[in-house]
């Protein structure tokens, strides 16, 4: 605390100081007391009350006795007359942080001797000023702090540095973490850290927490956030053309799956069952031959090169006999053809290169002299492959007349033509595979060479 001022000293090397408060010595010690009583905001609560939550009334030190003239009390604080007893208790709070304290096995040192920090001895004609002991130094970094002393006798007062908390001897506790520099509030801060480091671990701080994001200032801003949080027209737009693309392309997919893949075996199965169906009437004798209605099997081909065996039927209706994977018989109108039993004519046919069964898929790789075989109720009528036209259009009709242009035929005779779409996958023109009846035999005598092989 603060002592007395240059002055306002008592005594007699300043007179001057008694008139001032009308009377000799008394009210100059009443000055200085309450002076020394004022509460340092920094160190002491407040007169009336006590505001540290670590006050202990139990650890203030007894009042020191009154001395005699000339003895210089111990530094300490100062009460004024009719203030509470009350005293900060470093110890009960460092206690209360940092729990129950192991005594020290060493002697806390005894603080340095100090000025005195009262003026002149109090004269005869006023009381003594009550003073107290200094309580042991608490375990914290001292803090220098300048006060200006006036001394009796000195020749002149100055500015000295005291330090009123010095530090003890003694090593700290085990248990206590080492002091915090600085003032209180940075002591007291250390102490809150140090207290959540004993109650548990500190969160996990190995992945980085993502930043918040800042909440708008205004209802614009908010607006303007929301608005750019949505998606622009050309951004929905584009979304809406790619999943109509992607759309676009399964069809796509499943289109091509089901005309090169599907339509072969829906084709294979119905031809299978026709070709069944036809030797079946064959062997019962249900039907003799004659004029066949359109649409109707009435005879099976045997490309033994292609490996194909395949129904041939009345017409070349695409959906009733080409898209069921049977061959067709030029038979109707002005494309009307002969039949193999006729002893002259051409015996014109038509089937799928690509999809639905493609029985003439390969035609292209026939050479002359291979054989095609076409099996009737009453025989085997086998031909010779003699020529191909890898290419025409489609409404040239002459390449299936009894006597076929560019086929290298110069005369009438039992002829057989083959017609399909070229190039493949494409319906834009026709090929053409010519041959000649080299052989006719009865199903009475077995099959012929061409298939017994």
């Amino acid at each position: 605390m603060t002592g007395g001022r240059p002055g306002h000293g008592a005594g007699p090397e300043n007179p001057s100081a008694r008139g001032a408060y009308g009377g000799h010595g008394g009210a100059d010690g009443a000055f200085t007391a309450a002076v020394d009583g004022l509460a340092d905001p920094l160190n002491d609560p407040l007169p009336g009350g006590h505001t540290s939550p670590w006050f202990r009334a139990d650890a203030l030190p007894a009042a020191e006795p009154a001395h005699e003239a000339g003895h210089v009390p111990s530094p300490g604080p100062q009460q004024p007359p009719g203030a509470p007893n009350e005293w900060y208790d470093p110890a009960g709070y460092q206690r209360d942080w940092y729990g129950p304290q192991e005594p020290s096995t060493r002697g806390a040192a005894a603080a340095p001797a100090a000025p005195a920090s009262s003026g002149a001895p109090p004269s005869s004609g006023g009381p003594a000023a009550p003073v107290e002991e200094r309580a042991p130094a608490p375990a914290f970094p001292a803090e220098p702090r300048t006060e200006v002393f006036d001394a009796v006798g000195a020749e002149a007062a100055g500015p000295r540095t005291e330090v009123l908390s010095p530090v003890p001897d003694g090593p700290a506790p085990a248990s206590a973490p080492p002091p915090a520099p600085g003032g209180r509030a940075e002591r007291r801060r250390a102490a809150k850290a140090s207290s959540r480091r004993r109650r548990g671990p500190a969160p996990d701080q190995s992945a980085p927490a993502a930043p918040a994001a800042p909440a708008p200032a205004s209802r614009v801003e908010a607006r303007r956030a929301a608005r750019a949080a949505k998606d622009s027209p050309a951004v929905v737009a584009s979304r809406l053309v790619g999943e109509t693309f992607i759309s676009l392309g399964v069809l796509m997919l499943l289109f091509v799956t089901y005309q090169l893949w599907w339509t072969n075996v829906r084709a294979e199965q119905i031809a299978g069952k026709e070709a069944g169906r036809i030797q079946e009437e064959w062997a019962s004798g249900d039907r003799r031959p004659g004029v066949f209605a359109p649409g109707e099997g009435f005879a099976i081909m045997h490309i033994p090169k292609l490996d194909v065996v395949a129904p041939i039927a009345e017409g070349i209706d695409k959906e009733k006999v080409l898209d069921r994977g049977m061959i067709g018989h030029y038979g109707e109108g002005k494309l009307k053809t002969a039949m193999p039993s006729d002893k002259e004519g051409n015996f014109a046919v038509a089937g799928h290169r690509n999809t639905h069964g493609e029985p003439f898929r390969y035609v292209n790789k026939l050479n002359p002299g291979d054989p095609i075989v076409v099996e009737t109720r009453d025989a085997y009528y086998t031909y010779e492959m003699a020529s191909i036209l890898p290419q025409t259009s489609p409404s040239n009709v002459s390449v299936i007349e009894p006597v076929p242009a560019g086929s290298g035929f110069d005369k009438p005779g039992r002829y057989l033509t083959l017609t399909t779409c070229t190039p493949e996958f494409t319906s834009t023109y026709r090929m053409i595979v010519w041959g000649k009846m080299v052989d006719e035999r009865p199903r009475s005598k077995g099959k012929p060479d061409a298939l017994v092989g």
